[in-house]
């Protein structure tokens, strides 16, 4: 009998995974080059042509806006900044809320524009802001690419505009663009801008209207950034949540902006419609583990790093833990001093292992706390 459920349980397995596979190859996409990712675990759900090089236009801006969070959650820029409009943001092109050299507004009017009309003057007004220059914060693009592991990136400019003789270099691929949107996403407080259908900046002067239509039109829409020039065609990178999941479609190089918002928006079905999050730990009770010859008699436990596991949605009800824990430990325990294993399976398959720790520090007894101790149970035998 044994042998028969486990051959059932890998044959399930194997389903899941044809299934999967199945599934995958049934997305038609207009899109040239495309991927899906879920944000909380980074993981790919769909590739197809993800690593091809290609022109960003405005997309860049996400990388843009990463750079401003950064800035204001470490204090370098301030909420309440007003920033002044230089020569230079004031004679950018394309999209624009037309600046004029050395108007001032809010950070955050600033801020929405880039995020909602995708404003080029207000994008190198933020980056000057930063860094002191648009060069510099160019520069700064690069160097936080590579630390996030964006290696087929290069930025010549923080707008993606193609007027530049060097635009040709301005280069991108869907993957690093999932990859600097999940970061820019890990700042919740973009999302109050992403989110944002029509606005007004001026005192109510100047009207703003999102340029990702999903946000009005797709449920759970959380962002992100759309762009378009003649020479990257129509790209989009697209956010949405629903169920605990957050899932980042990338398009790039589409022929028409129907063709972005519909590749995204079949990226994004697929991704709920197959796909779900799970925390291992939401209802597992962690025992305390006895320690011998320390100032307390027992260590509770706690779990390193567990994190959520995403897995078929089908298999998202089956999933159980099993904790195996030392019988007991002897002092001095450190604080995240390993005693265990967690073990997180569904359908027959180990989804992940998470080290169980100690969730405190327990010193040993001294000489004479063990001495105490002998005396009171010799008296206490007496």
């Amino acid at each position: 009998m044994k042998r028969w459920a486990a051959l059932l349980a890998l044959a399930a397995m194997i389903a899941g995974i044809f299934t999967g596979m199945a599934r995958a190859a049934d997305l038609e996409l207009a899109a040239p080059s495309s991927i899906l990712m879920e944000r909380a675990t980074g993981e790919v759900l769909y590739e197809d042509n993800a690593d091809e090089r290609l022109r960003p236009a405005s997309v860049t801006k996400v990388m843009t806006l990463l750079l401003v969070m950064e800035a204001l959650e470490d204090g370098r820029i301030g909420w309440d900044d007003m920033v002044t409009t230089s020569a230079a943001a004031a004679g950018k092109g394309g999209s624009q809320i037309y600046l004029e050299e050395n108007e001032q507004l809010p950070l955050t009017e600033m801020l929405k524009s880039v995020v909602v009309s995708s404003a080029n003057d207000c994008a190198c007004a933020l980056a000057e802001h930063v860094a002191g220059s648009e060069a510099a914060f160019v520069q700064r693009m690069n160097e936080r690419a590579q630390e996030l592991g964006m290696v087929n990136t290069h930025f010549v400019n923080c707008t993606g505009l193609d007027d530049g003789a060097d635009a040709g270099e301005h280069l991108t691929t869907a993957r690093d663009i999932a990859i600097m949107s999940r970061e820019l996403l890990g700042h919740e407080k973009i999302k109050e801008y992403t989110t944002i259908w029509m606005d007004t900046v001026r005192d109510g002067q100047f009207g703003l209207s999102n340029t990702n239509k999903l946000v009005r039109f797709y449920d759970g829409t959380t962002g992100l950034k759309t762009g378009y020039t003649s020479s990257a065609g129509y790209c989009l990178s697209a956010s949405a949540e629903r169920g605990g999941m957050e899932l980042i479609a990338v398009v790039m190089h589409c022929k028409t902006s129907p063709d972005r918002f519909e590749s995204a928006k079949a990226l994004l079905n697929y991704g709920f419609a197959n796909y779900a999050i799970v925390d291992p730990m939401e209802n597992v009770t962690l025992e305390a583990v006895p320690v011998v010859l320390g100032t307390r008699d027992v260590v509770q436990v706690e779990a390193s790093g567990a994190g959520t596991v995403l897995l078929d949605k089908a298999l998202a009800g089956a999933v159980t833990c099993t904790a195996e824990l030392d019988e007991s430990v002897q002092a001095p325990v450190q604080k995240g001093q390993r005693l265990g294993t967690l073990r997180v399976e569904a359908g027959g398959k180990v989804l992940r292992e998470i080290e169980l720790v100690a969730a405190e520090a327990v010193p040993a007894l001294g000489f004479f706390d063990i001495w105490k101790q002998m005396l009171g149970t010799v008296c206490m035998a007496g």
